[in-house]
């Protein structure tokens, strides 16, 4: 298998979250990767996906991906049924990191229980 089959899912993943820039190519048995991703958390999944398939440390396949937003987390586009504590949950883990997300979003939201489908909440660093 190459290894540029061994990571075709980061390349589609890369693919879906559309990162800007993107170049790939294979040199000696190490694949590298190269592209702009919106925000952090879009280059966490990356990175989540890239261990995920070569370990913690992988030694063929070399990844140098940009932020062009470093201002926020992400930017989060409300689905029906969503809540702050359910999207808290989603992007840290914690639920009850839902005041962070309300309190980055103040211009838009008055009421932590009261969000709406396709709002753009900005998802803070924490």
């Amino acid at each position: 298998m190459s290894v540029k089959a061994k990571y075709q899912p980061v390349l589609d993943l890369g693919e879906r979250l559309g990162i800007k820039d993107g170049n790939v190519t294979e040199e000696g048995g190490t694949l590298k990767v190269k592209g702009m991703a919106q925000t952090q958390y879009e280059k966490d999944l990356i990175w989540d996906k890239i261990k995920e398939i070569g370990g913690e440390n992988p030694s063929d396949i070399k990844a140098n991906i940009t932020v062009e937003d470093d201002s926020v987390y992400h930017r989060h586009v409300v689905k029906s049924g969503e809540s702050l504590s359910k999207i808290a949950k989603h992007y840290y883990g914690d639920a009850m990191k839902y005041k962070e997300i309300f309190s980055a979003n103040t211009s838009i939201l008055n009421n932590p229980d009261v969000i709406y489908p396709d709002q753009v909440l900005v998802i803070p660093k924490v």
